[in-house]
Formats: structure tokens, C-alpha cells, sequence
């Protein structure tokens, strides 16, 4: 599966940015989606994830309360709404799918889970 995360700018402090994922293929039954991003220097980390259903989601310490992780299977569509934005949210913003063996936090949380990865998009929020 291929992905391409879109929706990426410079916003201010306080401010809303909509993230796109879009799949080549049909996102089928089991596959979960998350979101991850890697700010300048530092390694990358876990953002949200959502299971196949959309029943589950996951959300890091740091963005819970500000961001929303949802998905459209119909369109093979994955987005992430955030909100509230904090300077510390700058960073490349990747999206992430993977047939999901079990819905829990520490297997959707972790990098080694997916193999299927797009590109990058970056979000700037400037102070």
C-alpha cells in the first residue's frame, strides 16, 4: 500500500490544520492507521491511531484532547484533525497502515508495527 499525506502549512499558535492520508489501494477490513511525526533533531514518534472500524483510537499524551484521528474507508482516506497547535508541534507529520493483529496502545504506538508509510508532510506552527 502506498500513502500520501497531504495538508501540511504554517499556521500560527493556537491555530487548525486538517492531515490527509490517501491510500493506492483499498484500505480493507484490519487495517489500522496512525500518524506519527518527527520534529528537527529528534526522533520520530508516536502521534494517533485508528483501528479498521474506527472503533479504537489512540492518542499520544501529548496531542490527547487537541487532535482527532478519523477515516473514511469508502475513499481510502485517512485524516487527522489538529487543533489548539503548540510551537512543539512542528515536525513532519507521516501516516502510517497495517493489517492489524491486536488493537492495543503499545502495538499500534510502535514504529516496527507498519510497514506501509507516505512520505511526509510539514507542519510549521509559528509562536
Amino acid at each position: 500500500v502506498q500513502l500520501q499525506a497531504s495538508g501540511g502549512g504554517t499556521v500560527p499558535a493556537g491555530g487548525s490544520l486538517r492531515l490527509s492520508c490517501q491510500s493506492s489501494e483499498y484500505i480493507v477490513a484490519d487495517y489500522a492507521v496512525a500518524w506519527f511525526r518527527q520534529a528537527p533533531g529528534k526522533e520520530r514518534e508516536f502521534v494517533a491511531a485508528i483501528t479498521w472500524n474506527s472503533m479504537d483510537t489512540f492518542y499520544s499524551d501529548s496531542v490527547r484532547g487537541r487532535f482527532i484521528i478519523s477515516r473514511d474507508n469508502a475513499k481510502s482516506m485517512g485524516y487527522l484533525q489538529m487543533n489548539s497547535l503548540k510551537p512543539e508541534d512542528t515536525a513532519v507529520y507521516y501516516c502510517a497502515a497495517q493489517p492489524a493483529k491486536y488493537h492495543t496502545y503499545p502495538y499500534l504506538a510502535a514504529e516496527r508495527t507498519y510497514d506501509d508509510w507516505g512520505q511526509g508532510t510539514l507542519v510549521t506552527v509559528s509562536s
